[in-house]
């Protein structure tokens, strides 16, 4: 099943230093890598230019592997505090290793790169395989090995084609009444406002469609966000998964693990 999150561009609104925001944007990672979360939705919702870029660049950062971070990125300020956050620890995130460990079938992410006038892909086993497809240099792609060590051959494949969880797409939407319109799939909108959850509210939720998971500010929910259009998105249900919760707020990185956790359960069929 495919699920994806949706949250604002004002997600670091309540932290105060760069140091507390790489930290926070760290947990949502994690939470997402946890729960295999396909796509993460930033919408435009007040935050400044540069919280927006700080938010996507380190979640973009994180699900990368190691080995391609310095191709991909340069010195970049809003990496000043890389160093604090959690590794994810997913499957695409491999070591370097011997290239002559590598095995037909393997998989692996790289990026493209020219080294005398030829196309290659840097996949973290210090060896330049040679690429022939159409990406072009700075390129990340995602290929399966067809031959090991020494006569390396690879084909492209996508993530759909992996049988493992191989990290989260990070995409920008500029406005969320839009984006929730667009949606072609089931929406649960998370509020203390909604009905409490129970597993007859998400009895149909776990069907083929892809489910998108929406959250909102620390400053305005949901309901201030949308306003009464809330009530007319189509294949959505408001929910509360904190009912009678004794805090004030639920945070959001907290918020993440709840809900993903509670649905993630009866995916699984196991209440």
């Amino acid at each position: 099943m495919n699920i994806s999150i949706a949250v604002p561009n004002s997600s670091l609104s309540d932290e105060s230093t760069q140091l507390d925001k790489s930290r926070k944007i760290s947990l949502i990672a994690r939470a997402c890598a946890i729960f295999e979360i396909d796509t993460i939705y930033v919408y435009h919702e007040g935050g400044s230019k540069s919280e927006t870029s700080l938010i996507v660049t380190l979640l973009k950062y994180l699900e990368t592997p190691q080995y391609l971070r310095r191709r991909l990125y340069p010195k970049l300020d809003e990496l000043r505090y890389a160093g604090v956050m959690a590794p994810l620890k997913i499957p695409s995130h491999m070591p370097m290793i011997n290239p002559k460990k590598i095995q037909s079938g393997d998989i692996r992410d790289g990026v493209i790169f020219f080294l005398k006038g030829k196309k290659f892909v840097d996949v973290g086993i210090d060896f330049a395989v040679p690429y022939f497809g159409k990406l072009q240099s700075g390129d990340r792609v995602t290929i399966q090995f067809k031959k090991g060590y020494p006569d390396f051959e690879i084909k492209e494949i996508t993530k759909e084609n992996i049988p493992k969880y191989w990290g989260y797409k990070v995409k920008e939407r500029k406005n969320l009444s839009e984006f929730l319109s667009s949606w072609d799939g089931n929406i649960i909108l998370t509020s203390r406002k909604g009905k409490p959850i129970t597993e007859t509210s998400l009895e149909n939720f776990f069907d083929q469609k892809p489910l998108l998971v929406v959250f909102g500010s620390p400053q305005r929910g949901l309901y201030d966000l949308l306003g009464p259009n809330i009530k007319n998105i189509q294949n959505s249900k408001t929910l509360n998964f904190f009912p009678q919760q004794a805090t004030e707020t639920v945070r959001l990185e907290e918020a993440l693990l709840g809900t993903l956790s509670i649905l993630n359960i009866m995916r699984l069929g196991y209440i």
